[in-house]
């Protein structure tokens, strides 16, 4: 596509043919204000706040509509511009209400912001502000206060042109006019909560963070969702420090952080909500065995040597063949090669299941959405998992154990209970060793003999490799509950105690090992791009 050169701003910019004059400026680092504009979906030009200056034009241009030319000079602060950027904010705050002192928006409010950069002025309007409904719920998810929506109309495109299902529209006119449920419909799509980031003034919120807590005391982190096998990019929004907001949880939310080869845009309300299971009660916080009928919980050092010299007799005596391990598509890449090193190359366990079952299947879509409900299986095809290491099935699997082949089960991230249903029980009583190593808590746990706490998603520096084969970095945003931790790390504990080598205390050096001895991942550093890098 051709290049044209315009001036903006005294500053001289490239931009493709046809490019608008908007985004040529964000290329500059030049912000032009704009409420209605988004770069993933049709611009409108009803917010009129990105009025620019264009010499040669008759009057002022709408710089969200307005292509690039060649030789064109733009002045986005010009006297002109600068007084219809404010008369603009102006139209927008007459009949806006003042909740900024209790909306949720306060902090990341695109009103707050332009008011403060581009109007300051006293109102004018002496006539009551016009009141709207201000509680109105639109779906499970989401809460409309109509009196702030300025009727950008963000929230209606993207439900016409990115989901199609066109829950919203704009009713009535002037004044009047509002966003409104369209009849027969309630806002309950997949991808729903996407309206929320949209909206810039506070107008839609969401249930599940509505005065919880303030947003300037949030910290973001970069990271991904591990909620299917996209692997969308995030920002995991933690409360570490003031534990009384939020009913004392420390992950608050997730908003989604654009990744043009992954996500785009947006993520799915599944993914959305994945904070909540991250200080959910289900965790499990220490390592305990069951002796004698009973659970007793034990410090980490304890708990590898006693395991190890378990595994190591019983492998002695019943052979290696005997020992079942279940490991789950949730592992990362540095959890999957440790768990190699261990169990395939350590142990020679007889039988390895990676692929997920029926509990870890959802429903699939042509947004986002993947079948499968975990993020890392094409990671585990890449370190042979599945093809070049011998893989068994659910199935085969319980008529292994119920016969008598498999003496040991080790189930890492899943519950076999789950999936056998009424046969499992009768199964489980039939082995020798049964070890659950989990983030949470399932049936599963009361019966094993061993409970290994893993650390969540949002605990561990990891990489993951997404359906596409794209390697991704997901970051530490919290530090794990209790004495969690990593699973290499339970797998290296192990290994050391069997008498392996495992030099590792961080996640780093391990995808350094792993990147050098396996094929798939040659070349690739633990720093990757933000939009990752492809095996």
């Amino acid at each position: 596509m051709a290049e044209v050169k315009l001036t903006i701003d005294g500053i001289s910019v490239n931009a493709h043919e046809g490019a608008l004059v908007i985004d040529a400026a964000r290329s500059a680092g030049i912000h032009i204000p704009h409420y209605c504009y988004h770069p993933a979906l049709g611009n409108p030009g009803v917010c009129r706040l990105c009025l620019v200056e264009v010499e040669g034009a008759p009057k002022l241009q709408v710089a969200c509509r307005l292509p690039v030319k060649d030789g064109m000079v733009v002045k986005t602060r010009s006297e002109a511009a600068k007084k219809a950027q404010a008369f603009s904010v102006e139209l927008h705050l007459v009949d806006h209400p003042l909740d900024c002192p209790v909306c949720d928006q306060a902090g990341e409010c695109l009103l707050q912001d332009y008011y403060q950069r581009h109007a300051l002025h006293s109102s004018s309007v002496r006539e009551d502000k016009l009141h709207k409904p201000k509680r109105v719920e639109l779906g499970p998810n989401v809460m409309l206060d109509a009196e702030r929506c300025i009727l950008c109309t963000r929230c209606v495109r993207f439900l016409d042109e990115i989901t199609g299902t066109r829950e919203l529209g704009v009713f009535q006119r002037g004044e009047e006019g509002e966003i409104a449920l369209t009849p027969g419909k309630r806002l309950d799509n997949p991808y729903a909560g996407n309206v929320v980031d949209l909206c810039p003034v506070g107008a839609l919120t969401e249930r599940d963070f509505r005065f919880q807590v303030r947003v300037w005391y949030l910290k973001s982190t970069p990271t991904l969702c591990t909620g299917c096998a996209r692997g969308c990019s995030i920002l995991l929004q933690t409360n570490p420090e003031r534990r009384w907001h939020a009913g004392g949880r420390r992950a608050v939310r997730i908003k989604p952080r654009v990744n043009s080869s992954v996500n785009g845009w947006w993520i799915c309300d599944e993914g959305r909500a994945s904070w909540k299971a991250v200080d959910a009660p289900s965790r499990l916080k220490t390592p305990s065995w069951l002796k004698s009928g009973k659970a007793g919980a034990m410090a980490w050092e304890d708990a590898e040597k006693l395991l190890a010299a378990e595994l190591a007799e019983l492998c002695r005596v019943r052979g290696p063949e005997g020992l079942a391990v279940v490991l789950s598509g949730t592992l990362s890449n540095e959890d999957l090669y440790a768990a190699k090193k261990l169990f395939v190359e350590r142990l020679r366990a007889g039988r390895l299941l990676v692929k997920p079952g029926p509990d870890q299947l959802g429903e699939e879509d042509g947004l986002l959405r993947r079948q499968a409900r975990v993020p890392n299986l094409r990671g585990a095809q890449a370190l042979g998992f599945g093809a070049a290491l011998k893989e068994c099935s659910w199935d085969s699997l319980l008529e292994d154990v119920l016969s008598g082949k498999v003496w040991g089960l080790w189930a890492v991230g899943r519950d076999p209970l789950a999936v056998w249903g009424e046969k499992g029980p009768a199964a489980l009583s039939k082995l020798e060793l049964t070890v659950h190593q989990a983030v949470h808590a399932s049936a599963f746990t009361q019966a094993a003999r061993w409970v290994l706490p893993s650390a969540s998603w949002a605990e561990q520096d990891a990489t993951f490799t997404n359906f596409q084969g794209r390697v991704q970095r997901a970051r530490k945003a919290l530090e794990p509950l209790g004495a969690s931790r990593p699973d290499w790390r339970i797998f290296g504990g192990i290994l050391r105690s069997l008498g392996g080598a495992w030099p590792h205390e961080s996640p780093e050096p391990v995808f350094a090992e792993l990147s050098l001895k396996e094929p798939a991942f040659a070349g690739l550093g633990f720093e990757l791009p933000p939009e990752g890098a492809s095996l």
